[in-house]
């Protein structure tokens, strides 16, 4: 299901209605059964206000995990199409359902690290982050959201 390719806004706000939606279709089948994808993209933003590291995508990417608590049926990727998601050296990054119990076990605090506006450091630590290197395009973010059939 293709939700836009000029989704615009504040990363974390963005994130919260693709959760929604994607939390929707595994409960519900709604507005696409699953197995489903939920594709999007455009530049959303971010507003500064801690101290962390990161860009857009793994901003959009921290607080989709905040807002999916570890559900067992959800996956996700986003990055930039230019392959430097911000100012780091990423694209992106993954999400997956055990993402935040494997940030708990390393002490990492998601909510916390989402305040600080720090998406790369959360990622990092994970080994999460997706690294393409330059790739001398620059059409949009990506993001993909895959719902699967059942929990795993």
């Amino acid at each position: 299901m293709i939700l836009g390719d000029a989704i615009e806004g504040e990363a974390r706000e963005v994130a919260r209605v693709h959760a929604a939606i994607a939390l929707q279709a595994a409960r519900h089948g709604q507005p696409a059964p699953p197995p489903c994808v939920l594709l999007s993209g455009g530049e959303t933003t971010v507003t500064v206000r801690g101290h962390g590291r990161g860009g857009r995508n793994t901003e959009f990417m921290l607080a989709l995990a905040v807002a999916l608590d570890g559900h067992p049926c959800v996956d996700a990727i986003a990055g930039d199409t230019d392959g430097i998601d911000g100012t780091e050296g990423n694209a992106g990054c993954v999400l997956a359902p055990d993402s935040l119990a494997r940030a708990g076990t390393l002490g990492l605090g998601a909510k916390r690290m989402l305040a600080d506006n720090d998406g790369y450091g959360f990622f990092a630590a994970l080994g999460d982050l997706v690294t393409t290197g330059p790739t001398l395009t620059n059409v949009n973010d990506f993001r993909a959201i895959l719902v699967a059939a059942r929990e795993r």
